[in-house]
């Protein structure tokens, strides 16, 4: 009788414990529900929930909640749990790390871009990255990837896959191109001489590729990444000159050079895996085509009258050299919040956005934005658009105003995106293709 009463003790307490941890659980479980009901609602408020880039795609089929995916994620709230499931909260706060995608154990992730409403042109890749051209791999953020990590990611695979491909014997001068020398291109031309492959590095403009046009103090944001031939380089947030500098450095050690200032001006294929590339300078045989070219070379315009005057750019490159300017900054993403950010100290700055609210910012730029605009370093014209550039001032139609704005100005900088090099990829005979939420990356890729 008192082992009964003992074994029906331990029981008692076994229940009650797991009674209490099922209660903390399930009060956990509501409160995190709540916290993210909210999120979302002021989210879709806001204009921050729908994506703009590579973003995660959640199966609530496979999902149990385990909350890997949260963790994972370097960004602030872009994932949260709610009723024991995970759901997308800032979805315009993604940039495409993709660390949902590996950390979650049940292949409940699939990373898509472009969704039923926002299509985004893509040429069309296989999942080894080649084009619908046989030879011709594309990597980088003109496939979609503009996160440093996963365009050298792309550049290492690409060249994995090419040099699988390519015949042994070759009459070409060599085995692959590169054409871009941004982070997908130098990752790519680290990994040809790794394989000893016969390549060249061609760059229109100079080493870094889009990186080499941010301003020169802007912080670029990033994650750890595996270079080859010289290892892990664990960065979380570094500036464009310290960048730039370390592939300098990994490039001179390993002896490649890099063509700069020679841009591509046609690609030929002559055979399956053989090119003719025609650059401002000459022509080249290649076996194959490595491109990783960005998606910014057009700058997109306004198109009002005036924007061809000489004080009118479309990139920031040395803010320290500019001040005592009332400067009118056109665009609401980061690269123009960012440049707002970069002159408004030593000039006048105004901010125009078509907008109601800024809804694509990474959470430490609308902070910052935020709080500058309250200590008036700042001024933001939201749900406005230029009309007119005159030499000394510009004028705003802003949405809710009577009167046009008639701002003092000297500098205007047009942050409007960038329009794909479409035309030179037809002439080359690449597909490009508008996605509505089609899976980039699936399970078990």
């Amino acid at each position: 009788m008192e082992i009964l009463l003992e074994n029906l003790a331990t029981y008692l307490v076994v229940f009650i414990a797991a009674t209490a941890v099922l209660i903390l659980y399930i009060k956990k479980l509501r409160r995190n529900t709540r916290e993210t009901k909210s999120k979302i609602e002021e989210s879709i408020q806001f204009g921050l929930h729908e994506p703009v880039s590579l973003h995660p795609v959640i199966n609530h089929d496979l999902c149990f909640g385990c909350g890997s995916c949260i963790e994972a994620c370097p960004e602030q709230d872009v994932l949260g749990l709610m009723e024991a499931q995970a759901h997308i909260i800032h979805a315009s706060r993604c940039v495409g790390h993709g660390a949902c995608f590996r950390a979650c154990p049940v292949d409940a992730i699939t990373l898509c871009i472009g969704t039923d409403q926002r299509g985004v042109d893509l040429p069309h890749v296989t999942p080894e990255y080649e084009s619908n051209i046989p030879g011709l791999f594309i990597a980088g953020e003109l496939g979609g990837m503009g996160l440093i990590k996963n365009a050298v990611e792309q550049g290492k695979m690409a060249i994995n896959f090419l040099s699988n491909k390519i015949p042994s014997s070759s009459k070409a001068q060599y085995d692959v191109i590169i054409v871009g020398a941004g982070p997908a291109g130098i990752a790519a031309s680290l990994a040809a001489e790794k394989k000893k492959m016969k390549y060249l590095t061609l760059e229109q403009d100079s080493l870094g590729g889009t990186v080499f046009n941010f301003p020169r103090a802007k912080i670029i944001m990033t994650a750890p990444m595996d270079l080859p031939l010289h290892g892990k380089v664990k960065l979380r947030e570094t500036s464009k000159s310290a960048l730039i500098e370390l592939w300098r450095e990994v490039l001179s050690k390993n002896r490649i050079v890099i063509h700069e200032s020679e841009k591509v001006e046609s690609i030929e294929r002559k055979g399956d895996y053989f090119f003719e590339v025609k650059t401002n300078k000459r022509q080249y045989t290649s076996q194959g085509i490595i491109l990783a070219i960005g998606r910014r070379g057009t700058p997109r315009k306004l198109g009002v009258p005036g924007e061809q005057k000489e004080k009118v750019a479309y990139r920031l490159i040395e803010p320290e050299l500019i001040s005592n300017q009332s400067i009118l900054i056109v665009g609401g993403g980061d690269s123009a919040v960012e440049s707002a950010m970069l002159l408004m100290n030593n000039n006048k700055v105004t901010i125009s956005y078509r907008s109601e609210n800024f809804s694509r910012l990474k959470p430490k730029n609308l902070e910052l934005i935020q709080n500058s605009e309250k200590s008036g370093k700042v001024k933001i014209y939201f749900n406005s658009n230029v009309k007119e550039i005159l030499d000394d001032k510009v004028i705003l139609v802003v949405s809710g105003l009577e009167n046009n704005v008639t701002i003092k100005n000297d500098l205007v900088y047009i942050f409007a995106g960038g329009l794909l090099p479409t035309d030179f990829l037809q002439k080359i005979g690449i597909q490009v293709m508008k996605k509505h939420g089609e899976a980039v990356i699936k399970p078990g890729q």
